[in-house]
């Protein structure tokens, strides 16, 4: 063997040296560093999509409904609280019973689906503390499983309870349900997305600063999340339309949610 080739083969022996590894290290933090937050943003995107899908699928079981009970809403009645099932995890509640998920109505439209009533986004939320709490040992009295299976609220404003859907104005500007911490948010100011018409007020008072609700606040607008304000998320909710079309809305205070979306009433339009 010749010199040229013995110092050819040590030099392809050699390896590394540690000054060498060390910038192929920062270099590859570098490129994570970029590369991350735009896997987020692309996760999030992705669970956002299923979140819309799955309130697409809501709409169909609802239409479905519809056709079937002469166009009347369900009157959830007392349907206010996360569970599907009794303790067996296998009978449903009935429906209009304390505990209860207002979803309980369409389980004939959804083929034991519950999952569609379920928000990706939701699970990846800062606080999955629900507004409810449950006894017992059952998997459908656990938070993990019942943020999987009712993640979104319905709108049961007074006038929205148990309404046939001629009597309201454009069923494509009336929400039907949407992303929130409360499965059924009942109307007010206190958990709904309006400020009564009156500009300048503050929508979801009982979940702002100094409400009783506030720990729940980010899971609200929880979709396109920018800030880490415990009451400001940059964010937008979702929401499912009784037309069954599904759109996005951006944090607001309520000064450009009108009354009407939940009230379904042309009179309370601005």
């Amino acid at each position: 063997m010749t010199n040229y080739q013995k110092r050819s083969t040590k030099q392809m022996a050699r390896g590394f040296t540690l000054i060498e590894l060390l910038v192929v290290i920062a270099i590859i933090a570098l490129l994570l560093s970029i590369l991350m937050p735009a896997m987020r943003k692309i996760k999030e995107i992705a669970r956002e999509v299923g979140c819309k899908s799955n309130l697409r699928n809501i709409g169909l079981a609802v239409i479905m409904y519809l056709d079937d009970y002469e166009r009347k809403i369900p009157h959830t009645r007392n349907s206010n609280r996360h569970r599907w099932f009794l303790d067996d995890n296998i009978t449903y509640r009935q429906p209009g019973t304390s505990d209860t998920y207002w979803g309980i109505y369409y389980k004939d439209y959804i083929k034991g689906q519950t999952k569609i009533f379920g928000c990706p986004s939701f699970q990846t939320t800062v606080n999955t503390r629900l507004i409810y709490s449950y006894s017992g040992s059952s998997k459908v009295a656990d938070s993990s499983y019942i943020i999987k299976h009712a993640a979104f609220g319905l709108n049961h404003h007074s006038r929205a309870r148990g309404r046939n859907t001629n009597d309201i104005y454009r069923l494509s500007e009336f929400i039907y349900c949407l992303d929130h911490a409360e499965p059924r948010p009942d109307g007010g100011t206190s958990d709904c997305l309006h400020n009564n018409n009156s500009p300048g007020a503050m929508n979801l008072t009982g979940y702002r600063r100094g409400g009783s609700r506030f720990y729940s606040y980010r899971q609200i607008f929880r979709h396109n999340v920018r800030y880490a304000d415990d009451d400001r998320t940059g964010g937008r909710t979702n929401v499912l339309w009784l037309d069954g079309h599904v759109t996005s809305i951006e944090e607001t205070t309520g000064d450009d949610v009108p009354l009407s979306w939940y009230t379904g009433d042309k009179k309370d339009r601005w």
